[in-house]
């Protein structure tokens, strides 16, 4: 323990000089005897964790790989944390989807027993044209990507709300306004109404979408319109262009 220790401090003093310092300095700077800030440094640079470069320690790459998960962790659990909440205080089950390399990917879902999210009983990639999430991220990409998505995943019955053809999802899709809350009933899943806000910064397509039972389908827009702006409030520290 006390190796892992002394390793961990001199990790951390490594980290704090952008260019790189001696390994007497290191030393000095973690209060370690040198043969043993030495010893250790040999180690880290074996391991990946430093590099030597001129007599000078950096961070190496098996240290930068654990310094981008744990950043990508932290992103991560920021996004749970605020669909949680938003949970909590809408009275609604959350969800956060993104369009990457293609698919639909939901990558978060935020319930609770007496609010649970709706079962996913058709796979939501392939059925993108009947949910308030496939929709909404299927309104955020330009005609081409549309097309290609649809002649991966045609469009076929759900339910018997679900949009018919093609060509008529397009037009739906053409109409719907680029900030405003895409809506769909029981195209799904019957019994239920959902909607979604769009999220789009730089290039990358998300959502954030919100469902009910269809007997609560008057709370539906005065809920999307609450967590949109929410979402708005919190966009740039939730870093919701960056996967997660």
């Amino acid at each position: 323990m006390g190796s892992v220790q002394r390793a961990m401090r001199l990790l951390e003093c490594v980290a704090g000089h952008t260019y790189g310092a001696p390994a007497k300095q290191l030393a000095r700077e973690t209060g370690l005897a040198l043969p043993t800030a030495y010893h250790l440094l040999r180690t880290l640079v074996h391991e990946g964790y430093l590099r030597r470069d001129k007599g000078l320690f950096f961070l190496g790459e098996a240290a930068e790989r654990l310094s981008g998960r744990g950043a990508q962790q932290k992103r991560r659990t920021t996004v749970i944390d605020a669909l949680a909440r938003w949970r909590d205080a809408i009275g609604v089950p959350v969800y956060y989807a993104m369009y990457r390399d293609g698919e639909i990917e939901v990558m978060c879902v935020s319930d609770t027993p007496g609010n649970p999210a709706v079962e996913e009983w058709a796979d939501f990639r392939e059925t993108g044209h009947a949910h308030a999430i496939g929709q909404c991220l299927l309104s955020q990409l330009d005609e081409g990507a549309r097309r290609d998505h649809l002649d991966r995943y045609p469009v076929r019955p759900v339910t018997p709300y679900t949009v018919r053809d093609g060509n008529a999802l397009l037009k739906r899709l053409e109409r719907m306004r680029r900030m405003a809350p895409v809506v769909e009933r029981q195209e799904y899943a019957l019994g239920t109404v959902c909607a979604a806000i769009p999220i789009t910064v730089g290039t990358t397509a998300a959502t954030m979408a919100i469902s009910l039972p269809l007997q609560q389908a008057d709370r539906l827009l005065p809920a999307a319109q609450r967590l949109q702006d929410e979402v708005g409030r919190l966009l740039g520290s939730l870093a919701i262009s960056i996967s997660i």
